[in-house]
């Protein structure tokens, strides 16, 4: 591979069209297979895993998700954004992000028996010496994936990303069936990556050579080090629950927010990435052009929150159907959690296209900035839930959340030209159908229970899409500006569609 392959080819902007819409087909199947994947992997290993197991592993995973953030350091979306990217520093970013997973993991081994001893299980050292290894095993492989997502190579990355929760999960309900505890999903998590580095590395077909000086990298880790501190922040705000829950409840209680977490929050996590994958190579290329800047912003609003918030608004209605469907019987204390996150889902998913910005137009400095002040939001929903145990922790990230929102549009407008008050609007008109179809679907979900007939969660469930899916209907039919909505999402759909052929 030559410079000249490394670096931008300044294809055409139809040519450029094409690839993007290809790009979000294909990340779209791999990402449907993935949520699928995910969900039955929490479906079937709550089966074989009691929550306190899970606990345990959640204990570690909070650790061991702020080093890979530092393991990352902003990088990978360095490489990513970045209009020209030259054989030696992607060869330099490489050695970076290897040094940093190997201290990282040498440290998190050490750390071992002090973690375990902070939360009183000495199960704990095990897992964490265990889990160190995702930080020398992800570190070989950011900038091999981040090298396919610049290539827009998204059929190699779709294959890789599908392949590799697949290994896992296999591996894990092995390993379930034959011990019932946490070592079923340290495995999943070891295995994913050892299957994500083996894929990128061999549809990469790139050896990096030995790190040298004056590449040019600077600019690369000045853009890394804001986005690094807005992710750490952001973490910490996000998983303080955890640490609280496991700190003053213990493993119990944390493994039911755990897998409610993960039941919902990763799989939207999963589905937002990837826009992200698709979106910020496109809009970088066209940050100094706003009217097609704020023109995809908006689209991307539609195709993006429009059916998710959707979707987690049933969630929201009929979530002890949805536990009893995807967790099964012991998991129904999960429930009010679940539906917490659904709200706290919705609303970021809705603020989600600022995130695209501050990429697009190399503005992680104010990303960082207002990383802090929604971080404080997050600590301060928390800590005050926390007197109302679990259930009051996730309400107070579902307020927290539910502040955000607008809070994204006017920090955003401050920095830089942003189309926030059409955004606002549309998200809105989103909310306007979200919040009917919710109460249908609750009501639809307790249908079985009002007339005193024993009904499955299955039943509950199906009850609840169908009440949803006929309420957003009625939406549709009385107000214009829902159906032009609706059209401009079947549109993009379309041209994506197109875009393939």
């Amino acid at each position: 591979m030559t410079e000249q392959d490394v670096a931008e080819d300044g294809g055409t902007r139809q040519s450029l069209g094409r690839r993007a819409a290809r790009g979000a087909t294909v990340t779209a199947a791999s990402q449907a297979t993935r949520i699928l994947l995910q969900v039955a992997a929490v479906a079937v290993l709550a089966r074989l895993v009691p929550p306190a197991e899970y606990g345990l592993v959640a204990m570690v995973a909070a650790v061991v998700g702020i080093g890979e953030i530092l393991r990352d350091a902003g990088l990978s979306s360095a490489a990513m954004r970045a209009p020209h990217l030259t054989r030696q520093q992607r060869d330099n970013l490489f050695w970076v992000n290897v040094a940093i997973g190997a201290v990282l993991c040498a440290t998190c081994i050490a750390a071992a028996p002090l973690i375990a001893r902070l939360f009183d299980e000495p199960a704990l050292t095990g897992i964490c010496r265990t889990l160190a290894f995702l930080f020398l095993i992800n570190g070989l492989a950011t900038q091999h994936k981040a090298g396919l997502v610049r290539e827009m190579r998204f059929r190699t990355l779709a294959v890789v990303e599908v392949a590799a929760p697949v290994v896992a999960l296999a591996a894990a309900i092995v390993v379930g069936l034959m011990t019932h505890d946490h070592r079923a999903v340290v495995v999943q998590q070891v295995a994913t990556a050892a299957v994500t580095l083996a894929g990128v590395w061999a549809a990469g077909r790139w050896l990096p050579s030995r790190p040298r000086r004056r590449a040019g990298t600077r600019g690369f880790f000045r853009f890394g080090g804001g986005l690094l501190g807005s992710q750490l922040v952001g973490y910490g705000a996000d998983n303080l629950a955890t640490f609280v829950i496991g700190l003053s409840l213990g493993p119990g209680p944390l493994g039911l927010y755990n897998r409610a977490y993960h039941l919902l929050m990763r799989p939207l996590t999963q589905l937002r990435q990837p826009s992200t994958t698709v979106a910020l190579p496109v809009l970088a290329r066209i940050a100094d052009e706003p009217a097609r800047f704020d023109r995809m912003l908006l689209r991307g609003q539609q195709v993006l929150a429009l059916p998710v918030v959707l979707v987690l608004a049933v969630v929201v209605g009929a979530s002890d159907a949805v536990v009893g469907v995807f967790l099964g019987p012991g998991w129904e204390p999960a429930a009010p959690l679940l539906a917490a996150f659904a709200v706290a889902g919705g609303c970021q998913t809705l603020a989600y296209v600022g995130y695209w910005t501050y990429l697009a137009r190399g503005l992680s400095g104010a990303l960082l900035a207002y990383s802090l002040v929604t971080a404080v939001l997050k600590i301060g929903g928390v800590l005050i839930g926390s007197f109302w145990g679990v259930n009051g922790i996730a309400a107070g990230f579902a307020a927290s959340a539910l502040l955000e929102w607008p809070l994204s549009f006017w920090w955003l407008s401050r920095v830089t030209s942003y189309p926030g008050g059409r955004l606002a609007l549309g998200g809105l008109r989103i909310l306007a159908q979200a919040v009917p179809v919710g109460l249908a679907a609750w009501f639809a979900a307790s249908l079985p229970d009002a007339v005193g007939a024993a009904g499955s969660p299955v039943t509950a469930l199906v009850l609840a899409v169908v009440g949803g899916l006929l309420t957003w209907g009625l939406c549709l039919a009385a107000v214009p500006a829902l159906r032009r909505d609706a059209a401009l999402l079947v549109e993009v759909l379309r041209a994506v569609r197109g875009g393939v052929r």
